[in-house]
Parts: C-alpha cells; sequence; structure tokens
C-alpha cells in the first residue's frame, strides 16, 4: 500500500486472503461469514488503520441510517423555543437506541420544500404537517416515511398531538374564573410550512379553545375594549418584545394569556423591567410546562404536555414504519393537565 493513501476494502483484502465481498460482509453483514474469518479481517483492517466510509456503507445498505427533523422556523426561532427542544431531545432518544443519527433541517435558502427535496434521511418528523402540503408530496414521491407532531392525521399520516383546543379552553376558563375581563392574548405564528389561515394549525385551534371560554361567558374576544391580540415567535426575545408593547398600552390588560412558556417569560421580564408585579399588577400565563416555566420567579401558570413523550412517540412510528409496518391513519393522543402556579391571580384593584 502506498505511503499516505488511505487503506481500502481491496487493501485488507489484499492483505487478509479474503475476497471484497467477505471483507464488506465483515463490517456491514458479519451473519454472512463465520466469526473466524471476521476476526480475521477486522484484525487486517485494524493492523492497517482502515475507517469504513459512513457514505459507502450506506450506499451499500441503501439506507442513510438518519431521521430528520424538520424544523418549524429558521434555526434561530426553532431552538429558542424550549418546548421544540425537548421534541428533540425525545427524538434523539430514540434514534441512539435505532443506531441512527438525527439531523436536523431548517429552511434551506428560505425554502423548505428544497430542504426536503435534498435530506439524505431514511424519514422524517415535523411539527404541524398535513396532507395537502407540497412537502407531504416530495416525501411521498421520494418514498419516505413521515410523522407529524401537532399536525393532522389521515390515512397516510400518523400525527402526535394534544386536544389543543380544550386545553386552551381549560387555560381560559382558569384565567375568566379568576376575575380577568381585560386580557391580551399572544398568539402563535404559523410554522414556516403552514398557513397562518390553516383552521387546523396549532394556533388556530387553541384560539378556538379561547373563542368557547369567552362565548360561555357572554364575552366577544373580538371586542377590542377588553381583548388585545398579539403574535409572537417563540422566543425569550421576542417575547420581551411583545410584553413591552403590551406594557405600553394606555389600557394594561389585567392578564396576558400566551400560548407559550418561552413567550410568557419573555413577557414577565419585559413587565419587571417596566416595574411591574407579577402577578399583583398583571397575571401572565404561559402553554407547555417547560422547565423555566417552574424555575421563573412568580412560577408560571401554564398547560402541561409532556414535549418529550411527543417526540419519543413520534420517533418509535416512523422506525415502526421505517422497518415497513403500516401505520396510516393512526392518532396519538398525549394527556395534558392545567398546572396553576403563582403567576395567576385576581385582577389588580382598581
Amino acid at each position: 500500500m502506498t505511503q499516505g493513501k488511505r487503506p481500502t476494502i481491496k487493501d485488507i483484502a489484499q492483505e487478509s486472503g479474503y475476497s471484497k465481498t467477505a471483507v464488506s460482509f465483515a463490517f456491514n453483514e458479519p451473519s454472512r461469514i463465520s466469526a473466524k474469518a471476521r476476526a480475521q479481517i477486522l484484525e487486517v483492517a485494524n493492523r492497517l488503520g482502515y475507517i469504513p466510509d459512513p457514505m459507502a456503507r450506506n450506499f451499500s445498505l441503501r439506507k442513510h441510517m438518519s431521521v430528520g427533523f424538520l424544523l418549524p422556523q429558521d434555526v434561530m426561532y426553532s431552538l429558542g423555543n424550549p418546548y421544540v427542544g425537548e421534541v428533540v431531545e425525545g427524538i434523539g432518544m430514540v434514534c441512539q437506541k435505532h443506531g441512527y443519527t438525527l439531523t436536523l433541517i431548517p429552511p434551506l435558502e428560505g425554502s423548505i420544500v428544497q430542504a426536503v427535496r435534498n435530506a439524505a434521511v431514511d424519514g422524517l418528523i415535523a411539527l404541524g404537517m398535513k396532507v395537502g402540503m407540497d412537502i407531504v408530496d416530495i416525501l411521498n414521491a421520494r418514498k419516505v416515511p413521515y410523522v407529524t407532531i401537532d399536525g393532522t392525521p389521515s390515512a397516510e399520516m400518523p400525527s402526535v398531538n394534544i386536544q389543543d383546543s380544550e386545553a386552551a379552553y381549560q387555560l381560559m376558563d382558569a384565567v375568566l374564573t379568576a376575575g380577568h375581563k381585560d386580557i391580551a392574548i399572544v398568539s402563535l405564528t404559523a410554522a414556516a410550512f403552514s398557513d397562518d389561515s390553516d383552521e387546523d394549525s396549532v394556533p388556530r385551534k387553541r384560539i378556538r379553545g379561547f373563542e368557547k371560554a369567552f362565548s360561555e361567558r357572554w364575552m366577544d374576544i373580538n371586542d377590542p375594549r377588553h381583548i388585545q391580540q398579539f403574535v409572537s415567535e417563540c422566543t425569550f426575545t421576542d417575547g420581551m418584545d411583545v410584553g413591552r408593547k403590551i406594557a405600553s398600552q394606555p389600557n394594561l390588560p389585567t392578564c396576558v394569556v400566551t400560548m407559550s412558556d418561552i413567550v410568557a417569560i419573555g413577557c414577565i421580564s419585559a413587565f419587571q423591567e417596566r416595574g411591574l408585579n407579577v402577578p399583583d399588577d398583571i397575571s401572565v400565563v404561559g402553554f407547555d410546562n417547560d422547565v423555566a416555566s417552574r424555575i421563573i420567579r412568580p412560577a408560571l401558570t401554564t398547560i402541561d404536555q409532556p414535549a418529550l413523550e411527543k417526540g419519543a412517540m413520534a420517533a418509535e412510528a416512523l422506525f415502526r414504519m421505517i422497518n415497513g409496518e403500516h401505520l396510516g391513519n393512526v392518532r396519538m393522543e398525549i394527556p395534558f393537565h392545567l398546572v396553576k402556579r403563582e403567576s395567576l391571580a385576581g385582577p389588580r384593584k382598581a
């Protein structure tokens, strides 16, 4: 072998006396050769300093040995949301168990379609995906299995969800039961591959839950005299920005209802920056029950939805599909519950 040249399967075959096919089996399908032959081949490979090329191995197996997670926004927004981080952790744990890597797929050159088209993965998980989207057509054309979290289940797409409308109803009901009538609602932006007007999107489902709670008390969510509505990205910085806007309103609401804990925590920080006390001057509630919601002071009233479990459940379903099982219209529902803490109190005295 030439000095400095990277050793190849051919070099190992010549040195060991076995065929290139047997050498390939030693690394990729050891059950197809004897234990003695494999031991001799691996000894020669180790002596030569051979490291298998993962691209070549994956090509021989006709697999990428990687699962893709489609980030719902650009990286800075997606990974700035602890909820997404916990989903990724759950997916990653299952990938590790199956011997796969996890590939994070952000929009490519501003296009999520282009990112999906070029993704070197054996299966894909996305937040808020549903049949009819361009990315789903591409995945079908590529014959890549997929699962959605917080999306719309169909005959072709298993989904992991909570009952978002009911969870939002319970959250707003707790706020109204506490006596609040002047409320700021901070909604979420749609996923990069979704649509703000999509009636099946998570923000729209939660708005319907809020509307139900208002209607039971003869209140209108679109009444500008009492209800202010804002939209925010799911990051602490954007939460602070919307909190400052709320604090600057001539009519300060008595409670802020957000759809994300990290946005709620940003609002609390902005209010404290302006000298407002939570909950004496203004109450704040969130959605997710991530770790930060328990650490922030005052601790956050929120909806608990186990993001890590969502990610793990979606990944396990995806691996069943990768292994040839047809799941079809499987809706995997995760239980939620309202967590009452100190950030919600009655409205401030006039």
